[in-house]
């Protein structure tokens, strides 16, 4: 069965890989073009070895196309004559004419559990909603966003710190194992699918940077969750407004909760800094209790702990985390 891999960047390559070791031809390889680094992330798809040197490792043709739904692009994938797409984290979505150059269309190495958060950031949005497990999902390829039938799913718990980009580095062999199982039920005739329930979708759009500026009035677990979520791209954000300076734009890549109530009537967004009982720098959420802040990125500064942010920043009084007005 001759197939012809299409995903970009590191969730796609072990799939990839695992397809190149198996008894199925792949005859091509279509990536995203070649962009800068950091270019358009919307995870960690433009890290890792690159699609496009594993394809050159094994003799695989590239296809880099701006969009594989031109004519173009269409006549230059059947040149490749496929009997099956298979499609992980590819970035685009396929047309009908795309999908009908494989006579057995495509199939689809989605990171979430189906129905839940179809779209272009499953891993980001699962964990931002504060979900406990997560998986991956094989689907049959249609044009409707994610919504073909299921073929195969696996979950797995999502851990209590666990970032976007380290939670999706997880997954993406699990995908790659479920999507060989499947080849080789679809090559044996064996395949079956299930209908997804249409009263559970949920979406998961691509990541915005705007999508991490940080609302103080959110649960202290909300606002955690966020952070980790916003890791590796765009990350969470906010600013520090200090009276009689204009505002700072301040980074925060790590975070915890604090397990301290901090006020009856809550304050968001409230600094404190508390060394006497073991932490350095609290900020007030809309539950009354505090976030912990571990990591930090002043703008156009490096990463630093709160230690050395505050030798340098010291807190003043009023001051406050929240967004420019």
């Amino acid at each position: 069965m001759r197939t012809v891999m299409m995903g970009t960047g590191h969730f796609a390559e072990p799939t990839f890989e695992a397809l190149l070791a198996s008894s199925h031809p792949v005859v091509g390889l279509v990536t995203q073009p070649d962009r800068t680094i950091g270019h358009e992330r919307a995870s960690t798809r433009q890290t890792g070895r690159t699609m496009k040197s594993i394809a050159l490792e094994h003799g695989v043709p590239v296809l880099k196309p701006e969009s594989i739904n031109t004519p173009e692009g269409v006549a230059a994938l059947k040149e490749l004559r496929p009997d099956l797409l298979v499609v992980a984290a590819y970035g685009q979505i396929l047309s009908g004419e795309v999908l009908e150059a494989a006579p057995l269309g495509g199939i689809n190495v989605h990171a979430s559990l189906l129905p839940k958060y179809r779209g272009a950031a499953p891993v980001a949005w699962a964990i931002y909603h504060g979900e406990k497990q997560t998986g991956v999902t094989i689907i049959k390829m249609t044009t409707g966003l994610d919504a073909g039938d299921m073929l195969a799913q696996k979950a797995i718990d999502i851990g209590p710190e666990e970032t976007a980009g380290e939670l999706e580095a997880r997954l993406a062999p699990l995908g790659a194992k479920l999507a060989l199982q499947v080849i080789d039920q679809i090559a044996a005739g064996t395949v079956q699918g299930v209908k997804q329930d249409k009263t559970q979708v949920t979406k998961a759009p691509k990541l915005k940077k705007e999508n991490g500026l940080i609302d103080w009035s959110r649960t202290a677990e909300q606002v955690c969750n966020q952070v980790r979520a916003m890791q590796p791209w765009p990350t969470a954000y906010t600013y520090r407004h200090t009276p009689g300076q204009s505002p700072t734009r301040l980074i925060i890549t790590k975070a915890a909760l604090a397990h301290l109530s901090v006020s009856r009537v809550p304050r968001p967004g409230r600094l404190m800094s508390l060394p006497t009982v073991g932490y350095h720098l609290l900020v007030e959420t809309g539950d009354g209790r505090a976030v912990q802040i571990l990591q930090l990125q002043p703008e156009g500064k490096r990463r630093m702990t709160p230690v050395e942010y505050l030798n340098g920043h010291p807190l003043r009084d009023n001051g406050f985390l929240g967004p420019v007005k």
